[in-house]
């Protein structure tokens, strides 16, 4: 393969801020940047955010990046660089460009004048401490670095230089997405720290846009770090994180101004929120994935194409997606791929197809009686042998959402002549059936992630089967020795133009063999008042979800400002 340099560009980020006077009990670790009381035009002077850690875990106070629990995940401690999960855009953050050298050498350039908030610089050195540390103990390797999941381990980390150079032991492509999430750390602080995973980080020194203001167990106070690498971009002086909301009382606190965002799930956005005042209340929630109907491809008649294809023809997408998510989320693309956003990645003989399939129960009817699942006396459907076929939808209780979308893909499998039911099961008895392969039929999610291979890849690789202690992404066991070497191959290619004739080989699978049945996209949800701040991602400018809150943050800007 040609050596391929690709540079990372794009807009840079930084992180939020929000605050108000300390509470009494409160305990002042660090007085940072301070916090302004009133806007000036330039500022913005607090932002409120629902809490990062959760409820039952609050007053423990640890910004260990490795925690379970970690009192704050964005603020503090950076990636290596950001992509996003929109537009799958590589953005220069730690590193400024990163290149393939060969096909298994990839090299990350370390972005100089970055200091940690004790004033000592950020160097190439505590990047590729950071990497190893995971090698010294594997418990703390979250990113996959060192085993032979999606694509081969590394063999070593280095310093050159500016650069840091990982080595791996071979094609390690599909590693990429896990691997520049990694939140770098001080390697001054860290070296003496022992095991990552057990080390209680009560002040934390990182690189991120805001230091330590107080923290008294529920109320976490963020100041703005006025020598933060770019300070330039980050406008919200103080950030107030408290609070877990349900969806009610996260409406009524939206509603108030008494948070500015929100990304939990409010059914009916539009009416519990954004219909009370539209100037002010918005919300967007982005695809991050597709929720599909997974069949037991291990039984029969699942493993059947034709049924799995007449099955997906006859589900009314639009009224799938109106019952789960209030017609928020479009139907999805067949393909497994999050359209528009990926529309690049379409096969050239899918641009001007239509990828969502159409409801047509008529034609579903026709692909059935060919494939010769006959009605009997009753108006239901036999098997090809005569006997009967009544399949049971599985869906966890409570799961209202996935409840909803149950009923009517019932609905219309009822309507087409197959007498399917509902089971509905709490959730960990349905994850031990997945296990088990103990099912018909079930409502699964797709994520539409930027690297094919560990995302669509997975769901159709033989190596994700769950086993009787884990579930994996590939529930409905697809297994097929060519799927296979497609999703090994493309997890180790680096040239943008044969990742997308692979993902196109991945595509044909799902719109000619029906693997699964894409319903509706599911959503990255952001909920967000725009009276203190605008520049959010939304429809009209899709720059990120939720997931990429640092970048957010460095876009954020007064109202006067914008």
């Amino acid at each position: 393969m040609k050596r391929r340099i690709l540079l990372a560009t794009g807009p840079l980020a930084a992180a939020l801020v929000a605050g108000t006077a300390a509470c009494s009990g409160q305990i002042r670790t660090n007085q940072g940047g301070g916090a302004a009381t009133s806007g000036d035009g330039t500022t913005i002077p607090q932002l409120t955010f629902p809490a990062e850690v959760a409820e039952n875990v609050a007053g423990i106070t640890n910004f260990n990046p490795f925690s379970p629990n970690v009192t704050s995940k964005n603020y503090f401690y950076e990636p290596i660089m950001i992509r996003s999960s929109m537009n799958c855009e590589v953005v220069p953050w730690i590193a400024t460009a990163f290149a393939w050298k060969d096909d298994t050498t990839l090299v990350f350039t370390i972005r100089d004048g970055v200091t940690w908030s004790d004033g000592k610089p950020l160097t190439p050195e505590d990047v590729a401490f950071t990497l190893n540390l995971r090698k010294q103990y594997p418990a703390a390797d979250d990113i996959g670095l060192w085993n032979d999941v999606f694509g081969a381990p590394a063999e070593s980390v280095e310093v050159d230089g500016q650069d840091v150079v990982i080595s791996f032991s071979g094609l390690a492509a599909a590693k990429f997405d896990s691997l520049i999430t990694a939140k770098v750390l001080p390697q001054h602080v860290w070296k003496d720290a022992g095991d990552p995973t057990q080390y209680i980080d009560e002040k934390p020194v990182g690189s991120g846009p805001f230091d330590l203001g107080s923290y008294n167990g529920r109320r976490l106070q963020l100041t703005r770090r006025e020598d933060y690498w770019q300070a330039d971009k980050v406008k919200v002086q103080e950030l107030i994180l408290e609070g877990n909301y349900d969806a009610t009382n996260a409406a009524l606190k939206l509603t108030a101004g008494d948070l500015d965002a929100f990304w939990g799930e409010i059914p009916n956005p539009e009416q519990a929120f954004a219909s009370k005042d539209e100037k002010l209340n918005h919300f967007w929630y982005a695809p991050a994935g597709s929720t599909v109907l997974t069949y037991n491809l291990t039984k029969a008649p699942f493993d059947d194409a034709k049924l799995r294809e007449a099955i997906s023809q006859g589900l009314d997408k639009d009224e799938i997606s109106a019952k789960a998510t209030y017609s928020v989320m479009k139907p999805a693309s067949q393909t497994g791929l999050k359209l528009p956003y990926a529309e690049n990645l379409l096969p050239d003989s899918y641009t001007d197809q239509e990828t969502v399939l159409p409801f047509d129960t008529a034609k579903a009817e026709e692909l059935l009686d060919a494939a010769g699942y006959a009605k009997g006396s009753d108006g239901f459907r036999t098997l090809p042998d005569g006997s009967a076929f009544a399949p049971t939808f599985l869906v966890q209780a409570g799961w209202i959402d996935y409840q909803a979308a149950a009923d009517v893909v019932v609905r219309n499998l009822q309507t087409m002549g197959i007498n399917a039911s509902v089971q509905t099961s709490p959730p960990e008895a349905v994850d031990q059936a997945k296990k088990d392969a103990d099912f018909d039929m079930c409502l699964e999610y797709l994520h539409g992630g930027c690297e094919v291979a560990r995302n669509l890849g997975s769901k159709l690789a033989s190596d994700q089967v769950p086993t009787k202690d884990t579930v994996k992404a590939n529930v409905g066991r697809w297994e097929d020795a060519h799927t296979d070497e497609i999703v090994s191959e493309l997890s180790g290619e680096t040239d943008p133009e044969k990742q997308k004739a692979l993902t196109g080989e991945l595509v044909e699978i799902m719109m000619t063999q029906y693997p699964v049945t894409c319903l509706f996209y599911a959503p990255a949800r952001m909920i967000y008042r725009t009276d203190k701040a605008e520049g959010w991602p939304s429809e009209e400018d899709p720059y990120g979800t939720n997931s990429e809150m640092l970048m957010i943050i460095t876009r954020l800007v007064p109202p006067s400002a914008s």
